[in-house]
């Protein structure tokens, strides 16, 4: 444990006392200063000529600039990667790769490790546009809402035991996090007043050739199934097509 430094007044008294001449063991015995101790504060006084107690530089920067830059555009780019993750990649990059050295550069960024949302926030156009919607269609006939069927397309994220994700943001900002740290399947489903249907699972990236291949597959049998008629309204994401 570093010991406690003496106040100015005893160390001016060592000053003085080895100005006259006296010796480090006598000063040391005389004022019940171990003998480092005293050496030390001469060393001190000799090298900056005072015996007061001068501001530090603070701590040497541990990351370079450009690991800094580094560091930042990656979790921006990524705000759910983790320390773990970005040691590694220091180590290849030949940076310091210590945690406290990582959370301590991105704390000056005003970059903290915060608790993921489980569910994404709407935005005001979001919520403009499902008002709007719903406006819109207040005065529909319940006739005419037992004849549309509906589907979306869900993407499921994988993260196992439902643990709590981490991201990277400044306070007060909610980033953008897409599909990312975990794998995921995809989901294609319809459902209408008399129930939902078929759920599909989707391979690969849904394209338009993809959609259209879904849709030829499942969309008249779900309808059947639901007993919607020869005509109904399909309805995907808002958009009313008469089928």
């Amino acid at each position: 444990m570093r010991s406690k430094e003496l106040s100015i007044e005893p160390q001016d008294r060592i000053v003085s006392r080895h100005r006259s001449g006296e010796g480090y063991q006598k000063m040391s015995a005389a004022l019940k200063v171990p003998k480092n101790t005293v050496a030390t504060i001469i060393l001190k006084w000799k090298t900056l000529g005072t015996t007061k107690t001068l501001p530090r530089d603070g701590c040497t920067a541990k990351l370079s600039n450009q690991g800094r830059r580094s560091l930042v555009w990656e979790v921006t780019k990524n705000p759910m990667v983790t320390r773990t993750e970005l040691q590694q990649s220091f180590v290849e990059m030949g940076e310091p790769s210590r945690r406290t050295f990582i959370s301590a550069a991105l704390h000056q960024s005003r970059l903290y490790g915060r608790v993921n949302r489980w569910k994404p926030l709407l935005s005001k156009r979001h919520m403009t546009a499902c008002l709007e919607f719903a406006t819109r269609h207040l005065k529909d006939s319940q006739t005419m809402r037992n004849k549309i069927l509906w589907s979306d397309e869900a993407k499921i994220e994988l993260f196992g035991l439902n643990a709590k994700r981490h991201i990277w943001r400044k306070p007060g900002t909610i980033p953008t996090v897409k599909h990312g740290g975990g794998s995921s399947i995809m989901f294609w489903g319809c459902f209408s007043a008399a129930g939902t249907r078929r759920l599909v699972r989707i391979e690969g990236k849904v394209n338009r050739a993809k959609y259209r291949e879904i849709l030829d597959e499942n969309l008249l049998h779900s309808a059947q199934d639901l007993r919607l008629g020869r005509r109904f309204t399909f309805q995907q994401e808002r958009v009313l097509r008469i089928v």
